[in-house]
C-alpha cells in the first residue's frame, strides 16, 4: 500500500467514523435529555458497557489483533485465506454463543463486577434486567469485528466503517419511538425514563444483528462468504489462538482498567453518567483517528514485514503516526481549554442540569489531556502485533493496569469520582512510554524519521496557538453560549474558529500541508 493510499484509507475510515461518532453524539445528547444522570440512565450504561467490554477482550482487543496479521499474509503469500476466515469465524460464533448464554445466567454477578456500588439499590436491579436483554449484542459485534477484519485486509474499508452508524441510527430511531410512545402509554416522571430505557436495551441487540448483516453481505460480494458450520481446531487456529492469548490477557487487563474506574464511579451517585457523557466527547476525535489508524496501519504493516519492505513500513508507520497526532493534539487542547461550553451547549437540557454539566466537563477536561496518549498507543501496538509479538504488550499494559487501581481507588478518597479519568490518563502515558521503549529493539522499521520529528514541534505549537485563540473566542462571545438556540450557533463559531485557525496556521509554520489532505481525498 503507497502513502497516498494509507492515507487515503484512514480517511475513508476516518469520515465514516466521524459521521458515527456526530451519530453517537445525538444519542447521547438524547439519552441525557430524558434520563439526565438518574438510576435509570447509569444503570443503562452499565449494561451497555457490558457486552462492549467483553467485545473489546474477545474480538477487536485480542482476537482480531492476532487475525488479522495472519489473514493478511496469507493473502499476500496467496494460501488459503478464505478457508482459515471461514474456520475463524465458525469457531468465534460456537464459543461466543455458549459465552453468552453463561453471560446472560449470571447477569446479577457481572452487574456486581462491573459497579458493585449499585448493590443495594435501584439501579441493580435495572441493570441486570438491562444488562440481560443487551448481552447478545457481543455474539453479533464479535462476529462483525472478524468480517470487518477480513474486509479491511483485502483493503475494503467503506463496509466496516460504516457498520457502527447504525448502531447510532437504531438508538436514536428507538428513543425517538419510545419517547413519543411514552406520552400515550406512560405517565410523566419515574415510568417513563424507565419505558425509554428499556426501549434502548432492546435496540443493542437489533443493532448488533444490523451490523453483523451488513458486513457479511460486503465479505460475501468480496469473496469471502461466511457459512455456520460445525467447528474444527486446525493447525492454523491453534497457531491463531496462541499469538492470540498474549493479547487477550492485554485486552484483559485494558478492561480491567475500565473496570476499575466504573467501580470507583458507582460509589459516587451520578458519576457512571458523568464519566459516560465524557468519554463521548473526547471519544470523537479518539475514535476517527484511533480506529482509522488501527484498522489501516495493522494490516498494511503485516504486508510489508511478510514481503520484507522495511522501508516501506518504516515511511506507513512515520506517516500515520505522523496524521494522527496531526488531528489529535488540536483536538486535546480544545477539550482541555474549553471543556464547559462543549459541554453545557451539548448536553445540558432536560433532566441534565448545571452540576452534571459541571462535573462531566472536569472528566471531559482530565480525559482531553490523555488523548495523545491513548491514539499513540493505536500507532504503537501496530509495531509489535505485525510482527506477532503479543507477549511485550500485555506485560506493558499490565504494568499501567496496577498504576490506574492504586491511582483511581487511593485518590477517590480524596478527589471522589474524578480519580477513575485521572487514572485513566496517567495509566495511558505510562503504556505509551513502555510500548515506545520496547519498540527501540526494533530497529530502523520503528524509529521517527526526520521530517516526523520537524513536523511534531510544529503540530503542538499550533495546537498551543489555535488553544488560545479558542479561549479568546469563549471569553468574547460567552454570553451568547448560554442563550437558547443561538448557543449552537455560537459554539459553532467557536468550532469553525479553532479549526480554521490551527490548519491556517499549521499549514504557515510548515506542521502539514494541506495538499497532503486534498490529494488523499481525491483517491478515497
Amino acid at each position: 500500500m503507497k502513502p497516498i493510499r494509507l492515507l487515503s484509507g484512514f480517511l475513508t475510515v476516518g469520515v465514516w467514523t466521524l459521521l458515527s461518532r456526530i451519530l453517537g453524539f445525538v444519542r447521547d445528547i438524547l439519552i441525557a435529555g430524558y434520563l439526565g444522570a438518574g438510576p435509570v440512565a447509569q444503570a443503562f450504561l452499565i449494561a451497555f458497557s457490558l457486552p462492549n467490554m467483553f467485545r473489546r477482550f474477545f474480538a477487536e482487543g485480542a482476537f482480531n489483533m492476532a487475525f488479522v496479521p495472519m489473514f493478511a499474509k496469507k493473502l499476500e503469500t496467496d494460501s488459503d485465506a478464505k478457508t482459515f476466515a471461514q474456520d475463524a469465524f465458525t469457531f468465534m460464533a460456537f464459543a461466543l454463543t455458549a459465552f453468552t448464554t453463561i453471560g446472560i445466567l449470571l447477569m446479577p454477578w457481572l452487574v456486581t463486577a462491573m459497579a458493585s456500588g449499585f448493590v443495594g439499590d435501584e439501579r441493580f436491579d435495572l441493570a441486570v434486567a438491562y444488562g440481560k436483554i443487551a448481552f447478545p449484542y457481543i455474539l453479533f459485534i464479535s462476529l462483525a469485528a472478524l468480517l470487518s477484519g477480513v474486509l479491511n485486509a483485502t483493503g475494503r474499508f467503506v463496509a466496516a466503517a460504516a457498520a457502527p452508524v447504525l448502531l447510532n441510527v437504531i438508538f436514536i430511531a428507538a428513543i425517538g419511538f419510545a419517547a413519543f410512545s411514552a406520552t400515550f402509554a406512560v405517565e410523566e416522571g419515574a415510568e417513563t425514563t424507565r419505558f425509554i430505557g428499556s426501549h434502548l436495551a432492546w435496540a443493542v441487540p437489533l443493532a448488533g444483528i444490523a451490523q453483523l448483516a451488513l458486513v457479511w453481505f460486503a465479505a460475501k460480494r468480496a469473496g469471502f462468504a461466511m457459512a455456520l458450520r460445525l467447528p474444527r481446531l486446525t493447525p492454523d487456529l491453534k497457531r491463531l489462538f496462541i499469538i492470540a492469548a498474549p493479547a487477550m490477557l492485554a485486552g484483559g487487563v485494558v478492561q480491567i482498567n475500565l473496570l476499575v474506574g466504573r467501580q470507583v464511579a458507582s460509589y459516587f451517585d451520578g458519576a457512571i453518567a458523568w464519566l459516560s457523557y465524557a468519554d463521548r466527547l473526547y471519544q470523537l476525535p479518539l475514535g476517527v483517528v484511533a480506529i482509522a489508524l488501527g484498522v489501516v496501519l495493522l494490516p498494511d504493516l503485516s504486508r510489508r514485514l511478510a514481503a520484507g519492505d522495511e522501508v516501506g513500513g518504516r515511511d506507513a508507520y512515520n506517516r500515520a503516526t505522523e496524521l494522527s497526532l496531526a488531528l489529535t493534539i488540536p483536538a486535546a487542547v480544545a477539550l482541555m481549554v474549553i471543556p464547559v461550553p462543549l459541554v453545557e451547549v451539548l448536553f445540558m437540557r432536560g433532566a441534565f442540569d448545571s452540576d452534571d454539566a459541571a462535573a462531566t466537563a472536569l472528566a471531559v477536561m482530565v480525559y482531553g489531556a490523555g488523548l495523545p496518549a491513548f491514539v499513540l498507543q493505536k500507532s504503537l501496538q501496530p509495531l509489535y502485533f505485525a510482527r506477532g509479538d503479543t507477549k511485550r504488550p500485555f506485560y506493558f499494559a499490565a504494568v499501567a493496569m496496577v498504576v490506574n487501581a492504586i491511582v483511581a481507588i487511593g485518590l477517590s478518597i480524596y478527589i471522589g469520582y474524578i480519580a477513575a479519568a485521572v487514572a485513566t490518563t496517567l495509566a495511558g502515558w505510562i503504556m505509551v512510554w513502555l510500548l515506545w521503549s520496547g519498540s527501540r529493539s526494533m530497529g530502523d522499521a520503528a524509529k521517527f524519521d526526520a521530517r516526523f520529528k520537524t513536523r511534531f514541534w510544529r503540530i503542538v505549537l499550533a495546537s498551543i496557538l489555535m488553544g488560545a485563540l479558542l479561549l479568546g473566542a469563549v471569553l468574547a462571545i460567552g454570553p451568547y453560549l448560554g442563550m437558547g438556540t443561538i448557543r449552537y450557533f455560537a459554539l459553532a463559531i467557536v468550532v469553525f474558529i479553532g479549526i480554521g485557525s490551527y490548519f491556517l496556521i499549521g499549514h504557515l509554520i510548515g506542521a502539514f500541508r494541506l495538499s497532503e489532505f486534498k490529494a488523499a481525498m481525491r483517491r478515497g
